[in-house]
């Protein structure tokens, strides 16, 4: 009998194994992989011991630990279903142009989401989105989610006096983020759902949410309704570390009231500058034609430290953005100083001196592969000027940093696939890789999209978690084309199947 979604394999048959630091001695030989009770309880070459129970047949293809995005923004990702695509916005006059035609939400509002503007050749104004837009409130979420553009009738909506520009940055910007992705549990769930599947289907057994809100009760809503694709750590922001003190939270915890054990408690996530994008990443060169702009701190290096201090303290890690080299060297002066464990989620310029800081002081350098295809070009010229190195993949990997990649979804698209190629070839669409001596072996790749990340891999070994994913293809000899488009046939999660092909 082949199996079906949901059910739980007692062997994977013939399959071959693949990925870095193998100490297994089956090199491309097919084998099968033995299972129970959620564990991989035995690896031998194929056929050498019975197949008892149900097989799932992997007819020669790869097998890979489960995959991992350690960053999400689980609830605007799953809300940009409904939200107007503004990704391929040539101007404002573009973007205005496609929200004035975009579908009115159940709610009375249009939002669009992914707009990039630091290219545009003419500036969003209020005038010109209230011409294409009217009376209906309307919402343009940038891309980098550090700046929402929004019309006089959104303004007057959300309480916010009407200028002559109509662009919210960073706090007020998140704070209109934060209201738009507070929709109902029956509107929100479905969709998280539909992510979630979706996240299966390529091969992903886990993420972390860092979703701007108290994130324990939706997890634990979820699970309790069966919700059980899966694994998810969320992170707990400033506004809400107090709360999460007193209740006795730490890292790794069961979310209270939780169904099973897939949701459990993740970092303080601690914002300290802005984004490229927006131009407010805090920089130690100024941008260009603003000599007085290098950005911004949005938290001062005395609050971080405290932050920091009382979130160890009672055991929860912490996970900083940094995306400017002046903000990195920040979080990294505080993680120095206070002992702290985790990551700096971004990591996208960093002073050379910097670079070696990550492992020595033990941090995780969060990173996300595509944004650097995606930024490409705001990079060279927004940031031609700086010295520090921008999206320094393998500066990182060279001195021993553990790399862990992300999407940043909604930022870009949750696929662990497309991170992996853009990290190995620094390139998409055809164009020359940008910035190749940054690149990274795809072993590297592979293992930094698994949850331990690059330097402590998940591998397929007997006593592992059944958190596996099954290739069409060996990732690790897969061009940039095959890695975009890899197909996996099933993914489980604890050896129940959550996605078959």
């Amino acid at each position: 009998m082949s199996p079906a979604r949901g059910e739980v394999p007692a062997v994977i048959a013939d399959v071959r194994l693949t990925g870095s630091e193998r100490t297994d001695p089956f090199g491309d030989d097919p084998v099968d992989v033995h299972l129970a009770e959620g564990f991989i309880v035995d690896v031998a070459p194929a056929g050498a011991l019975p197949r008892r129970g149900l097989v799932l047949d992997g007819a020669g293809s790869t097998l890979i630990p489960g995959l991992w995005d350690h960053h999400v923004h689980v609830v605007q990702w799953a809300l940009a279903a409904q939200r107007e695509p503004l990704g391929g916005a040539t101007s404002a006059a573009h973007a205005a142009a496609i929200m004035g035609a975009a579908e009115i939400l159940p709610d009375g509002r249009r939002v669009g989401t992914g707009f990039r503007d630091a290219l545009w050749p003419d500036a969003p104004t209020l005038e010109l989105l209230d011409a294409r837009t009217g009376e209906i409130p309307t919402y343009l979420i940038n891309a980098d989610v550090h700046s929402v553009w929004l019309n006089s009738a959104a303004l007057r909506r959300e309480g916010f006096e009407p200028d002559g520009g109509g662009i919210l940055r960073e706090e007020p910007a998140f704070e209109i983020s934060r209201r738009l992705n507070s929709a109902a549990a029956e509107v929100v769930d479905p969709q998280v759902e539909r992510m979630a599947r979706d996240a299966s289907a390529r091969g992903v057994v886990g993420l972390v949410d860092l979703d701007m809100a108290w994130n324990e009760e939706a997890w634990a809503r979820r699970t309790a309704a069966g919700f059980d694709a899966l694994r998810v750590e969320f992170g707990i922001y400033p506004q809400h570390l107090d709360r999460a003190l007193a209740d006795g939270l730490q890292s790794g915890d069961i979310a209270r009231g939780a169904a099973s054990d897939l949701a459990r408690v993740g970092p303080l996530k601690v914002i300290t500058d802005g984004s490229l994008g927006t131009r407010t990443a805090a920089c130690s060169h100024s941008y260009p034609g603003d000599p007085r702009n290098h950005g911004l701190l949005t938290v001062d290096a005395a609050t971080l430290v405290d932050l920091m201090t009382q979130a160890t303290a009672a055991g929860i890690s912490c996970a900083i953005h940094a995306i400017g080299d002046v903000a990195n060297t920040q979080a990294l002066d505080a993680f120095a100083s206070t002992g702290a464990w985790g990551t700096i989620e971004h990591a996208q310029l960093v002073a050379h001196s910097d670079s070696p800081r990550f492992a020595r002081l033990g941090v995780g350098a969060s990173v996300q592969p595509e944004h650097a295809i995606d930024d490409r070009d705001m990079t060279d010229s927004i940031w031609a000027e700086q010295t520090a190195q921008p999206y320094p993949l393998r500066s990182l990997a060279d001195t021993g940093a553990n790399l862990l990649f992300g999407s940043d979804a909604p930022v870009a698209p949750l696929d662990p696939w497309a991170a992996m190629a853009s990290a190995v070839f620094r390139t998409r669409d055809g164009r020359e890789p940008w910035q190749p001596h940054q690149g990274v072996a795809t072993t590297t790749a592979l293992a930094a999209s698994t949850h331990g990340g690059s330097t402590s891999p998940a591998r397929v070994d007997p006593g592992g978690r059944a958190d596996l994913a099954l290739c069409a293809i060996d990732p690790l000899g897969a061009d940039e084309r095959e890695l975009r488009g890899m197909t996996v046939a099933a993914t489980l999660l604890d050896g129940r199947l959550t996605h078959l092909g």
